[in-house]
């Protein structure tokens, strides 16, 4: 009778290895669709926008194009510039409803398309994304010097803003729902599995942290279900005078429907 309860559990124990091993392996050739998902658009895509902008488009190399908007203001009213990492969907046409959020204070946006995203082409990775980042900050601080740039990242672009931050003098750094890493952020779903050696795709944004020296501000909702408030409040333990902003209730995409985000925003944009 043992040993036929031992078989039996023998068995089920393999067959539990192997849905784990292949759930495993799935996870690890597929994260980058659990990580992006980009909407190209045609290079003659024409935006329609209702409020003033820019597109420019930087030919890097034959097969790499860097995408941008500048969401503008006149000259005699602008404060600075905005430099907007948007989350990980589609493009810059999901995230243009924020920019009057800046373009109302005075502050010109600029919003970037990582590669596969809109009309920007090339191979993606953690180091081109933080590459692309430089090129993008090197536009602003040709127009205009470090203390009228504010770096903005939402979602996937805060462990970018904060990287270029880490790197580059700026006003404010600014991060809406932030990850403390992505590993930390994998491990919260996977934690049966070792995220870190099978991750592609670290941003260490806490990393970051401790070399950055603008002002930092972080908003979290309490509800966010995507990316869990605990991961914003160990960023803000990681430095020293670090707002954070809670937004009681606030989910992962609703918290520019709050009075606190719009009344908090408005005073870092003064």
């Amino acid at each position: 009778m043992n040993k036929i309860r031992l078989k039996k559990y023998w068995k089920w124990f393999r067959i539990a290895t192997l849905v784990y091993i292949m759930i495993g392996t799935a996870l690890y050739f597929l994260q980058e669709k659990f990580i992006f998902h980009p909407k190209k658009l045609p290079a003659d895509y024409q935006y329609e926008f209702n409020i003033p902008f820019k597109e420019i488009n930087i030919p890097v190399t034959d097969k790499k194009n860097v995408s941008i908007v500048q969401f503008t203001v006149p000259d005699s009213l602008s404060k600075g510039i905005v430099l907007y990492f948007h989350g990980n969907r589609t493009n810059i046409s999901r995230y243009a409803k924020y920019a009057t959020d800046f373009t109302s204070k005075g502050y010109e946006v600029w919003m970037i398309d990582y590669p596969g995203y809109g009309k920007s082409t090339g191979k993606r990775t953690e180091q081109v994304l933080y590459d692309d980042a430089l090129t993008f900050y090197k536009m602003a601080i040709s127009k205009v010097s470090a203390e009228h740039i504010i770096i903005y990242g939402k979602s996937l672009g805060t462990g970018i803003a904060a990287q270029l931050a880490s790197v580059r003098d700026c006003k404010k750094l600014i991060l809406e729902t932030p990850y403390y890493s992505m590993d930390a952020l994998a491990k919260h779903y996977f934690f049966m599995y070792p995220v870190m050696p099978m991750s592609k795709y670290s941003f260490p944004t806490f990393e970051h942290f401790k070399y950055i020296k603008a002002p930092i501000s972080i908003f979290h909702g309490t509800k966010d279900a995507v990316i869990p408030i605990k991961q914003a409040k160990w960023l803000a333990e990681k430095k020293s005078g670090t707002e954070l902003i809670v937004i009681e209730k606030g989910k992962h995409n609703n918290l520019s429907e709050f009075p606190l985000y719009k009344q908090k925003l408005d005073s870092l944009l003064h």
